[in-house]
């Protein structure tokens, strides 16, 4: 199964936003008022997560590219 423009589309829209979140997180953290103190577990799964999200949709459209 190929995907198509709008699919494609929507994935890299996907990826931009989930990129977004991760730099928002980053800088967020870097901004910390005590930076020896680590995150919070919370923090660092949902930072984790979004970086899964990204890998797993640039996997997905490396696969179909190299079908197409």
């Amino acid at each position: 199964m190929e995907l198509d423009l709008d699919e494609s589309s929507l994935a890299i829209g996907r990826i931009e936003r989930a990129l977004s979140r991760i730099e928002k997180a980053l800088a967020d953290r870097a901004n910390r008022p005590s930076p020896s103190i680590a995150a919070p577990a919370a923090d660092q799964s949902a930072l984790k997560a979004e970086v899964a999200a990204v890998i797993g949709e640039l996997d997905r459209l490396i696969a179909e590219a190299d079908r197409g």
